[in-house]
């Protein structure tokens, strides 16, 4: 029992002007609302209500006692209402990670969306295709693309899903051919990604012509006719849809497929920024990226 509900239902008692049905609107017994309010006249040491069997009716200091009761427990109650409608409210500040080549090509038109329908939200956005300690450098939301994330202390909620495709540009396939099997690519021009887990990247008998930490300047350096790389679904398809880009499929190899994750430390009560944020992107990123979700 908190310390207010005994003023709460002497209150009660008072306004319905019967403990019994003061008792029904709280649903106690009428014992046990006269324990409550016996207890509450001791601890002042005064007597609030007189009590016979056929009335009852408030003493001088009960009714001094009453008005007082209704002054702290309605301010109380517009406290409590303020704070509630303040902690509800998708403002402050909020720190996004997200790898650079999906925030720019995928996220930015969503962000722009989310900012729109709430003004009063700030957003810091950190683009880092490697790996980082969110909960470290203090990030609300990170955004991470994997096949499966490890084990930690973080929640995770998967949105989407996307695939790697091996692709090279029309000219490039003209003049070098198109290889039919993983055996193949020894003969071939190939372009890495640097960052790709064991399991996301192509695993080919050669030496890379080029290796690049970031995938937008993997898809470009594919476009220009460089050789035969690995991109992601998201960027991939929008280069292939343009003619810039065609996709190759090899009998003996399979596109690991991997997931976009939103990731956000434990919170006993999410924050209403960060709820904000999962929930729009649990919405529209699988639409954003279609066929990929």
């Amino acid at each position: 029992m908190d310390s207010l509900t005994p003023l709460r239902a002497f209150r009660r008692i008072v306004e319905l002007g019967s403990i019994a049905r003061a008792a029904d609107a709280l649903d106690l017994s009428s014992a046990a609302l006269s324990k409550q309010l016996r207890a509450l006249e001791a601890q002042l040491g005064a007597v609030l209500i007189q009590r016979t069997t056929r009335r009852m009716s408030l003493t001088d200091t009960g009714r001094a006692y009453y008005a007082e009761c209704c002054r702290l427990l309605d301010g109380f109650d517009t406290l409590e209402q303020s704070v509630r409608a303040q902690s509800e409210q998708v403002t402050g500040r909020l720190r996004v990670n997200a790898p650079l080549s999906f925030a720019l090509s995928t996220l930015a038109p969503l962000l722009a969306r989310f900012m729109q329908r709430h003004p009063q939200l700030q957003i810091d956005l950190s683009m880092e295709d490697r790996l980082v300690d969110a909960v470290g450098q203090g990030f609300d939301v990170s955004i991470r693309l994997s096949a499966e994330l490890a084990d930690s202390s973080l929640i995770a909620r998967r949105l989407a899903s996307l695939s790697q495709m091996l692709c090279a540009s029309p000219a490039y396939l003209q003049q070098h051919g198109r290889p039919a099997s993983v055996a193949a690519l020894r003969d071939h021009a190939l372009l890495n990604y640097s960052l790709a887990q064991a399991d996301d990247g192509l695993q080919v008998p050669s030496e890379a012509r080029a290796s690049v930490n970031n995938s937008l300047m993997l898809r470009e350096l594919l476009v220009a006719g460089m050789g035969i790389g690995a991109l992601p679904s998201f960027l991939a398809r929008p280069a292939i849809a343009q003619g810039q880009l065609e996709a190759l499929s090899l009998q003996d190899w399979a596109e690991p497929p991997r997931h976009v994750y939103v990731v956000y430390p434990t919170q006993r009560h999410l924050l209403p920024k960060v709820r904000a944020f999962v929930d729009f992107l649990a919405e529209a990123l699988p639409v954003a990226m279609d066929g990929d979700s």
